[in-house]
């Protein structure tokens, strides 16, 4: 079996130019669709901007690091067979998959909203990052039900091996 070979994305990415920040970029490339990064860049720096203005205390860069902290999960639940059940065990999650499925689930949970809504996708995005920061919306939710079903399910915890 071969084993599972990393690639070099991690070193070989360059931090956005406005806030210098490989997280913003991180999230910019996750953001992006069909190969348009001016697109998903110019919809990230409009969403900051409303964002800089409904939150004054805190610049948006803040901001955006303490909603995306505030949905990353710290336990899942991973499906194990185990003498033919399949059993939901809880298990950590590490820093690289508690980062993209917090990005994963603020994108989902815009895209998703912006079809209800018909609102540009920078007014959305910056509506579910303020209610991420505030520890509300969409994505904490998403967050909060796999700890939840985590929790559910810990008495097949012993199975995580």
């Amino acid at each position: 079996m071969a084993r599972k070979r990393f690639t070099q994305s991690r070193e070989q990415l360059k931090p956005d130019s406005r806030f210098n920040s490989k997280l913003v970029s991180k999230f910019i490339n996750c953001l992006m669709l069909d190969g348009k990064k001016a697109t998903a860049t110019a919809v990230f720096y409009d969403a900051m901007e409303i964002l800089a203005k409904q939150i004054k205390e805190k610049s948006p860069l803040e901001v955006f690091e303490t909603a995306v902290n505030n949905v990353k999960p710290n336990i899942e639940v991973r499906s194990k067979r185990v003498g033919g059940s399949n059993y939901q065990v809880p298990m950590q999650v590490n820093r690289k998959r508690q980062q993209s499925l917090a990005f994963r689930w603020i994108i989902t949970a815009t895209r998703d909203s912006r079809g209800k809504a018909g609102k540009p996708t920078s007014v959305v995005l910056a509506q579910e990052l303020a209610s991420a920061y505030r520890g509300e919306g969409t994505a904490v939710t998403t967050k909060i039900n796999v700890h939840r079903m985590a929790d559910a399910n810990k008495a097949f915890a012993h199975f995580a091996w």
